[in-house]
């Protein structure tokens, strides 16, 4: 039976996963649920997660949710799938681990609560927290700054000095690219001062391709609509303002 990814593309970990299959060659059922429409939430969905979040797989009778664990299952049961992406040895596969395990609390609370609280609670109709999004960035800020002096130290392209990318590079930089759909200010403000980050991104964008750009394309497609919006809300109050004028005169 073919293996089932339940995924919505704009989901950060989603596409983690869709990538990771696509460059392993592993056979599977895309099943996309959309969050916006709360399909998560069906009782039908909570039978293989009753988390009711994405992604989550069903391999036969076997379901698994987490992301992380995902690609740890996915890397040590499929065969063809190269070792660098989680090594068989021990130690490496730690080092990884200490990675995943970091990026949840850090990476992933401070640009997924930044990105919610400026761009995406408006779409989702929730309220929006500008104090949580000052203190999510300054801890998003502050995660970039130990991936570059802690993870992306020795010689190599990819964190902890490999030379071909492991699973904890794909989680990473495709939670870093949600910030693709902030206004572009924004977005070099915050990923503008960490030059390492920028050039590791592009190495794993490389060393993903073509899978990495056409899973992002729904990305892209957002943040195109999001910067169309904000430039009609400026010309919207760039004319209430020059329509109100006569009346100071």
């Amino acid at each position: 039976m073919k293996l089932k990814v339940y995924v919505d593309r704009m989901s950060q970990p989603s596409r983690a996963i869709l990538i990771f299959c696509k460059v392993n060659g592993i056979e599977f059922e895309e099943v996309q649920m959309n969050l916006a429409k709360r399909q998560q939430l069906s009782p039908e969905f909570k039978k293989i997660n009753p988390m009711g979040q994405v992604p989550a797989i069903a391999d036969g009778k076997f379901n698994l949710f987490e992301s992380h664990a995902i690609l740890v299952y996915l890397a040590c049961v499929f065969p063809g799938v190269a070792d660098h992406w989680y090594p068989a040895d021990l130690f490496r596969r730690a080092k990884i681990n200490s990675v995943l395990d970091w990026h949840h609390s850090n990476l992933r609370r401070g640009a997924a609560t930044y990105v919610l609280n400026t761009v995406l609670a408006p779409v989702l109709g929730i309220p929006a927290s500008p104090q949580a999004a000052v203190e999510a960035e300054k801890l998003l800020s502050a995660s970039l700054s130990k991936i570059e002096s802690i993870w992306l130290k020795g010689n190599g392209k990819f964190l902890l000095g490999g030379f071909q990318p492991s699973i904890a590079d794909l989680s990473l930089v495709c939670e870093i690219m949600q910030l693709e759909l902030l206004d572009e200010n924004d977005r070099s403000r915050i990923l503008g001062p960490h030059k390492k980050v920028l050039q590791w991104i592009e190495n794993t964008k490389n060393a993903t391709r073509p899978h990495f750009e056409e899973v992002h394309q729904i990305l892209y497609r957002a943040k195109t609509k999001f910067q169309e919006q904000r430039l009609m809300g400026a010309n919207n109050t760039n004319s209430s303002k020059r329509l109100s004028l006569p009346s100071k005169m």
